[in-house]
C-alpha cells in the first residue's frame, strides 16, 4: 500500500470546517473541483456504510470505523460501486480498494484548523489522489472561509 497525506490550514473552527467538508451540498461544492458531480449517500457515524458515488453510480462505499466530532474520522473501503451504484467485492478493481483507508484529522491552533487526510492506498491511484486532493482542499478552505 502507498501512503499519502495531505494537509491545509483553514481561517476557521474544527467545527465550521467539519460542517462545510461533511454537509452534502458544500461537499459537493468542495469535491467538485478534482471530481465534478461526485456527492455521496449515508451518514458520518461511527458504524455506518457511506456511498462515494460519481455521476454514473460508479464509486466505493466505506464503513465509517471512527469518528470523534471535530477531531477525526477513520474509514476503511469495503466495496467498489459499479455503474448504477451495484456493489462488487470480488472483481480484481475491487481488490485494489477494499482495505484501503482514509483519515481526517482536525486540528485547532489559534483561530485556525490544520486539517490533514492520510490516504492508504493502491499505488495505481496515487496520481488521482495527488492531483484531486490539493486542488480538492484549497476548495475546502475557500468555501469554509467566505462562510
Amino acid at each position: 500500500m502507498k501512503q499519502l497525506t495531505y494537509t491545509t490550514t483553514i481561517h476557521a473552527t474544527p467545527e465550521q470546517v467539519w460542517s462545510t467538508m461533511l454537509d452534502p451540498v458544500t461537499y459537493q461544492e468542495w469535491t467538485g473541483v478534482s471530481w465534478p458531480d461526485s456527492y455521496f449517500e449515508g451518514n458520518w457515524k461511527q458504524g455506518e456504510n457511506i456511498r462515494f458515488i460519481s455521476p454514473d453510480g460508479s464509486g466505493t462505499l466505506v464503513a465509517i470505523t471512527a469518528l470523534r466530532p471535530y477531531e477525526h474520522i477513520a474509514a476503511r473501503h469495503i466495496a467498489i460501486l459499479e455503474k448504477g451504484g451495484v456493489e462488487d467485492k470480488t472483481s480484481e478493481a475491487a481488490k485494489g480498494w477494499i482495505g484501503t483507508g482514509e483519515n481526517y484529522t482536525f486540528t485547532a491552533h489559534d483561530g485556525f484548523t490544520e486539517l490533514t487526510i492520510e490516504l492508504e492506498i493502491n499505488p495505481e491511484w496515487e496520481k488521482m489522489f495527488s492531483e484531486g486532493w490539493p486542488r480538492a482542499l484549497e476548495a475546502l478552505k475557500k468555501i469554509t472561509e467566505e462562510k
